[in-house]
């Protein structure tokens, strides 16, 4: 098993690349502003999930499968609409600071998984190339193959969702790139 002592450093730099990467795709580049839509009535919907606590809701609900034949919910199932809802409660511009150091914490675990998957797999010394396959393949797994779950069981558009992965190979890519650099020699 390979320590990640001689990684701290390429580990480092590419999670800050990821986080900058990422940060110019959703700010400046601004690809993703259509990913979702504004809700029609949203002053008389957030009055009724007002009060929720945070977590994750779907309706119809059925809590078992026999449940799921009742003709109640199989009349609910008919009629729709079929919801996945996510409610969070507090300050927006807390929650959204929490998600960018929870973001930068996540880049710097992917990329720590990454290069610890190819230095145990190439020791230090080969060239870089080998490195960057096998770290960008690696962090492409985590930032991006998990996505697909989000329009196989849910409601999000194919494309948002085609639009996300491409940006887990862009960070993928730079996180491999980064490795190559700062291969141990």
């Amino acid at each position: 098993m390979s320590s990640l002592a001689p990684l701290w450093l390429p580990i480092l730099v590419a999670a800050v690349a990821v986080f900058l990467v990422s940060t110019l795709i959703h700010v400046v580049i601004r690809w993703h502003a259509n990913d979702l839509s504004p809700i029609p009535n949203e002053d008389a919907v957030a009055d009724v999930l007002r009060g929720l606590p945070a977590g994750e809701y779907r309706l119809p609900w059925a809590s078992t499968a026999a449940d799921m034949k009742s003709p109640a919910f199989q009349e609910k199932a008919k009629r729709g609409p079929m919801a996945i809802i996510g409610i969070w409660q507090g300050d927006m511009a807390k929650g959204f600071q929490k998600s960018l150091i929870l973001w930068f914490i996540y880049s710097l675990v992917a990329s720590g998984i990454a290069g610890h998957v190819a230095h145990s797999s190439l020791g230090s010394g080969p060239d870089g190339h080998a490195a960057f396959h096998a770290v960008a393949l690696t962090a492409f797994a985590g930032y991006g193959l998990g996505l697909a779950q989000q329009s196989i069981w849910g409601p999000k558009k194919w494309g948002a969702t085609a639009k996300s992965m491409v940006d887990a190979l862009i960070y993928a890519l730079v996180t491999g790139g980064i490795f190559m650099w700062l291969w141990p020699k």
